[in-house]
């Protein structure tokens, strides 16, 4: 990503949790799974912002974080 002169972001709500299903036992209190995918870009591109909702750390947490690289459409 460093190299590339801009990287467009967005990152994966229910469309990554909903494909890539996670069983952890004994079940975490609370758990964040956190997936960015990006392409590289060779210019500025104006998107909104998203919006994502807090998350507190209760108990036995599990957080999850990655990302990839897609081709861009």
């Amino acid at each position: 990503m460093q190299n590339n002169p801009y990287n467009v972001i967005a990152f994966q709500t229910e469309a990554y949790t909903e494909e890539a299903v996670l069983e952890i036992t004994p079940a975490p209190d609370s758990l964040l799974r956190v997936f960015m995918a990006y392409y590289p870009a060779t210019e500025e591109i104006d998107i909104a912002p998203q919006q994502f909702d807090d998350f507190e750390r209760v108990g036995f947490t599990v957080v999850e974080w990655g990302g990839s690289c897609v081709e861009a459409r």
